[in-house]
């Protein structure tokens, strides 16, 4: 049995949730505004944004309060 393979794209940002990635954005705002709307409804997920130039994550996290 062969081990999948994580794909990393070259450019945009990639919704990661719970360490899958799930979809990708052309925009920073579109993939943040939907980051945000999922940590919401389900506040227990990880979810992170890969960005694909600098090949780095941002961890997504609701205000308190």
């Amino acid at each position: 049995m062969v081990a999948p393979t994580r794909v990393l794209p070259a450019f945009g940002y990639v919704l990661e949730v719970d360490g899958q990635f799930k979809t990708k954005y052309a925009s920073k705002d579109g993939a943040w505004s939907e980051a945000v709307a999922l940590k919401r409804g389900r506040p227990m997920l990880q979810i992170r944004i890969y960005v694909a130039l600098r090949k780095t994550r941002e961890e997504v996290r609701l205000p308190l309060g």
